[in-house]
């Protein structure tokens, strides 16, 4: 442990999900005061299990769809250092099944609750003249690729992230999103448990052969997180073996090759 986030205060939202746990333990290993939110009560039982590791950690339970549980859980953690916008959900596959409701109950989960936590941190990070903003985006923002209010909301995450970067470099506040691809969470064992070849034909469209593990999304988020990132601010950086680089299975067939 390097303590390289020693004397700062880590904002985690979604803390009590795969992500979430993950970032929650690398930080506060590296020093760091923790405050995690999430709307499952689960993270009063994880801040404790952090406290008992020697880590120190303060939870709150809010959903950040409601901009006033936002600014309550934060008011309670005072001074926030790096915020990680890494709490969403996508509940809605296809527009036909997304009535108005829907709609705007994703992109509130997924992109107004990023704007909302960003919104209650930055005055501090302006006066301090320092801070860092990680949004947890998708390759979903990128390309169609189903769940269409989630797409449209971290596609907003995309811009909102550039926004922050451009307006805000001068008060010495960077801002970046990373793009995880499909990752190994607990959804995933669900689903193949109902179809257990699910994960195999997911796995043809990726070059890497393989889904994203939850620590590799939080190693990059890590990255931009440390001054070994110190002048990267405004990217929006994929984490996804390799999807976005183009279309393996469609360049396979065409080439007649077979990997």
């Amino acid at each position: 442990m390097s303590g390289q986030f020693s004397g700062k205060t880590v904002a985690i939202t979604g803390a009590a999900g795969g992500i979430g746990q993950w970032l929650c333990r690398f930080f506060g290993q590296e020093g760091a005061s923790i405050a995690a939110l999430d709307r499952s009560d689960k993270v009063h039982a994880l801040a404790d299990t952090l406290g008992r590791d020697g880590m120190k950690a303060t939870a709150a339970v809010a959903d950040i769809a409601r901009a006033d549980e936002v600014a309550a859980a934060f008011a309670r953690f005072g001074d926030v250092h790096l915020l990680i916008n890494n709490a969403g959900v996508s509940r809605h596959p296809t527009l036909a099944a997304t009535d108005p409701a829907g709609w705007e109950a994703d992109m509130a989960s997924n992109l107004n609750g990023a704007y909302a936590c960003a919104h209650a941190v930055l005055p501090q990070m302006v006066a301090r003249r320092s801070g860092n903003i990680v949004n947890v985006g998708s390759v979903n923002g990128l390309a169609a690729l189903g769940d269409p209010a989630y797409s449209a909301a971290k596609a907003g995450m995309i811009a909102m992230t550039r926004s922050l970067a451009q307006e805000y470099g001068r008060y010495g506040i960077r801002a970046n999103c990373v793009m995880p691809g499909t990752v190994r969470t607990p959804i995933w064992d669900e689903r193949k448990a109902k179809d257990p070849n699910v994960l195999k034909q997911l796995e043809r469209w990726y070059p890497l052969g393989r889904i994203v593990e939850p620590e590799e999304v939080a190693c990059v988020i890590a990255f931009l997180a440390s001054d070994a990132a110190s002048a990267v601010t405004g990217a929006a950086i994929p984490v996804d073996c390799g999807l976005t680089a183009g279309n393996i299975v469609m360049a396979r067939e065409l080439t007649l090759e077979d990997f």
